[in-house]
């Protein structure tokens, strides 16, 4: 695999259907050739932030194969779309090589063990396939100016998935949206040109900015961009609202300080893309150049919002 020269500077469970269908897959590619406090006068409180708590769709379940604490229904998971670059490898009957890139990808504490987490739990999603998780950091960068670094990483480790959260920074720092949008999807088409993979992971979710207009249309660039671009995309925002929104939960059950991800929230992120690439490789081989499976969205409506029909195989319990 050549690239052009840059310049500049381990939760492992998968559900009864599922699993069959991924080892039939797999098993497919692998046969071809090679304390409480008085209340405060009501003169004195200040006006508080409504935030309702998300509900799955009527009829629709959580989705039993992620571990309790993480459980969504799929529609507030993912988008899916085809995965060829993956699929290439498994036939090829070598090692899937993931370049995890984002603020929680690497770093002290927690974030170390991300990457350990995503590739224990592809590894038991994708059952006799070694899977080999590479992780940089690209901690407060803006996608325009990670852009470079990126393409750096992935001559360095020629990957055949990128994993890219991105847009929690890009909203933090303010920058205009269009060109947020333009530098996400050129990054995008750069590395797709290089038959190498890309899934998607929106902004991590904080009550303190779910009524912030700027921060929820920079989560809705992220999922125009998937689409455009027919890549897999994981409902960070979505599912982590989903869980905060749950009676015996609150934020700080997946958010520590400083928009980072403690360390059952990287757990729940690494199930979670995890999930959103289990089913992406089940998505048939057709001609075309259709864009990603959609589903719902959490988000308010926007002017702007994703269209498309939800395609969720329900799993079986376990």
């Amino acid at each position: 695999m050549a690239f052009p020269q840059a310049t500049g500077p381990g939760v492992k469970t998968v559900s009864g259907r599922l699993r069959p269908a991924l080892i039939a897959l797999l098993a497919l590619l692998l046969a071809a050739p090679s304390g409480a406090q008085e209340p405060a006068p009501e003169a004195a409180r200040p006006a508080p932030t409504v935030v309702s708590p998300p509900t799955a769709p009527a009829g629709e379940a959580l989705d039993p194969s992620l571990s309790p604490e993480c459980r969504v229904p799929g529609s507030k998971l993912y988008t899916l779309a085809k995965l060829q670059a993956v699929k290439a490898a498994l036939k090829e009957k070598r090692p899937v090589r993931v370049l995890a890139v984002g603020s929680n990808s690497a770093g002290p504490g927690a974030s170390a063990s991300y990457p350990v987490k995503l590739e224990t739990a592809l590894e038991r999603s994708l059952p006799d396939v070694d899977v080999v998780v590479e992780a940089r950091g690209l901690q407060g960068e803006i996608a325009s100016g990670a852009a470079e670094r990126l393409r750096s990483m992935v001559a360095d480790v020629e990957p055949d998935l990128v994993v890219w959260q991105v847009g929690t920074h890009d909203a933090l720092a303010r920058v205009e949206l269009d060109a947020f949008a333009d530098a996400l999807d050129e990054t995008v088409r750069w590395i797709k040109s290089h038959d190498i993979d890309v899934v998607l992971v929106d902004p991590v979710y904080t009550a303190s900015l779910a009524q912030d207009e700027y921060y929820l249309s920079i989560v809705r660039k992220v999922q125009e961009v998937a689409a455009r671009e027919g890549v897999p995309l994981v409902q960070r925002y979505a599912a982590m609202r989903f869980l905060s929104g749950r009676p015996d939960k609150s934020e700080d059950h997946m958010l520590g300080r400083q928009f980072r991800l403690n360390d059952l929230g990287l757990r729940c992120m690494a199930e979670h893309v995890t999930r959103a690439i289990s089913l992406s490789l089940l998505q048939p081989d057709t001609t075309g150049t259709g864009g990603p499976i959609l589903g719902k969205t959490l988000l308010p409506a926007g002017k702007d919002g994703t269209p498309g029909p939800q395609v969720n195989p329900a799993p079986d319990a376990h």
